[in-house]
């Protein structure tokens, strides 16, 4: 495994020694579901096939449940479907006389130097982005590239030899949920092509239960119903495309990374005064330097689980009516911030993004949403040659008071605008928080989270006052009234709708019967 650069999941069967060998990559790019049934070992890229087993029992995994209130993903080891565990990044598997034993082989872990040259780094960035977007290119079809307006996409176009780029965007007046401008400008600059759509709310809304079926496991993160579209817009032409995901987590660029460095000089104020100090914050209304103070007394490995941390323990054992375990979500990673004791709070972050983030959202979308449309999806930042050059930048090459990804970024400006390389991080931006204060999607919204399956679930009274405070302003709950509502929106799929059929499975069989 030490040999191999790139995204896989395979088995190889062993006939002399009648055993099992089984393996995922190094970051998990790529899914591997398994269960142990019935003296079966079962595996599979996607968990509906592993449903199909002759006998196979399906039931919601309620602690999977628990904590992905608090992630917005499947973060444990088994999946929220009881007795379907996922191989981890970087692992392989022995199954061998009925026993199955998992082992790690790949460990991202960062290795900053304390200091070095920025100029010699900005060209060393240059050429190993050159170097794994070459590697990538090699196929023998066409491969186009996915293009939003912040600069690992762009980056990646501009260094492409294709011509194709693709990208989505919301009807939207002032451009904030529109990235197609964007785009446009750039392809025009770098004499490319750019392929768009715009999104309109009902078919948003209506793609969600298609999604949810393709994801496999309930995924709260908005912007994986754009990259369905963005992927099926690319899969009418071409069928690999490059994608930009993983600079943030190994070149420092996530926004909440700064926070370290914000926190710096309050931090120099003796501990048992900002506990006090937060006690105080805590009961106060929501106002500006509230949540600084608050998170001001806390330890990176207390406030910082990943880049989304939803609904807190006291919040959702007030919210679920299920069996509880009680366990936090500081429970969950602090194995993993264990190994990173030595570390600067930076990299501990970004070991931990990469661990949990990357993993349970950003490369299960990605291979998701792809797949659904046929559509092979490589990421050539996510590469093992990639990664063993930037664990050891300088954490103020990273991330330093002035900008996220420093030299990635002064890297990128030899290749892209200065402003398109300057961009602040955005995410996908999805008009969640403006589509919940309407009319027809706060009644469709409602409606679910009153249900008979929420019932089941939830305090549905609770949901109710989160919608009817977000609608009068009193409060942004649009992410947390998301995370359960996908959750409901899966669940109708996979326990309550006999036979669903994903609205693109005609376009599927087509495109497969083509090829």
């Amino acid at each position: 495994l030490g040999k191999l650069r790139g995204m896989f999941s395979f088995v190889i069967w062993d006939t002399n020694k009648k055993l099992m060998f089984g393996a995922r990559d190094h970051f998990g790019i790529k899914p591997f579901y398994y269960s142990l049934f019935n003296d079966n070992f079962i595996f599979s890229s996607e968990t509906k096939a592993i449903l199909e087993f002759p006998g196979f029992k399906k039931e919601v995994n309620e602690e999977a449940l628990e904590q992905y209130l608090s992630f917005q993903y499947s973060v444990l080891p088994e999946t929220f479907f009881k007795g379907i565990y996922r191989l981890p990044a970087g692992h392989y598997l022995i199954f061998k006389d009925g026993k199955l034993e998992v082992q790690r082989y790949f460990d991202p872990m960062m290795e900053p130097a304390e200091s070095g040259d920025l100029e010699k780094t900005v060209g060393e960035i240059e050429n190993v982005v050159k170097d794994t977007i070459n590697a990538h290119m090699i196929a023998d079809v066409e491969v186009g590239s996915l293009l939003s307006s912040g600069v690992d996409s762009s980056y990646v176009v501009s260094e492409f030899p294709g011509k194709k780029t693709f990208t989505v965007g919301f009807l939207d007046k002032n451009s904030k949920y529109n990235e197609i401008r964007y785009a446009e400008s750039l392809v025009k600059e770098l004499g490319k092509e750019n392929y768009n759509k715009t999104i309109d709310s009902d078919e948003y809304f209506n793609s969600i239960p298609t999604v949810m079926y393709y994801m496999d496991e309930p995924l709260a993160d908005p912007s994986c119903i754009a990259l369905y579209f963005v992927d099926q817009l690319a899969a009418e032409q071409i069928k690999v495309v490059l994608s930009g995901e993983g600079a943030d987590e190994f070149f420092g660029g996530y926004n909440i990374y700064h926070e370290p460095l914000s926190l710096k000089g309050y931090q120099k104020i003796p501990k048992c005064i900002r506990k006090g100090l937060a006690k105080v914050a805590s009961v106060m209304p929501d106002i500006k330097g509230r949540d600084f103070i608050i998170r001001g007394s806390k330890t990176v490995e207390e406030r910082f689980i990943g880049n989304a941390n939803m609904f807190s323990v006291k919040d959702r054992e007030k919210l679920l009516k299920t069996k509880l375990t009680h366990k936090s979500p500081q429970d969950i990673v602090a194995p993993t911030y264990k190994k990173v004791s030595h570390l600067n709070d930076i990299a501990k972050m970004q070991y931990i993004d990469t661990n949990f983030w990357l993993q349970g959202d950003i490369l299960l979308k990605a291979d998701k949403m792809s797949m659904a449309h046929c559509l092979e999806s490589r990421v050539p930042f996510l590469d093992v040659e990639v990664f063993n050059y930037a664990k050891t930048l300088p954490i103020d090459f990273r991330c330093n008071e002035e900008a996220t990804k420093r030299a990635f970024r002064i890297a990128a400006k030899r290749h892209i605008p200065e402003k398109t390389a300057n961009k602040k991080k955005l995410g996908f931006p999805v008009p969640i928080r403006v589509w919940l204060k309407e009319e027809k999607y706060y009644n469709k919204v409602m409606e679910t989270l009153t249900s008979d399956a929420s019932k089941k679930f939830f305090n549905t009274d609770i949901l109710v006052k989160l919608m009817e405070d977000h609608r009068n302003g009193k409060a942004d709950n649009s992410r947390r009234i998301w995370t359960v509502y996908v959750f409901l929106v899966w669940y109708n799929v996979y326990f309550e709708t006999e036979d669903f059929k994903p609205i693109n499975s005609e376009w599927i069989k087509n495109r497969i019967r083509t090829a």
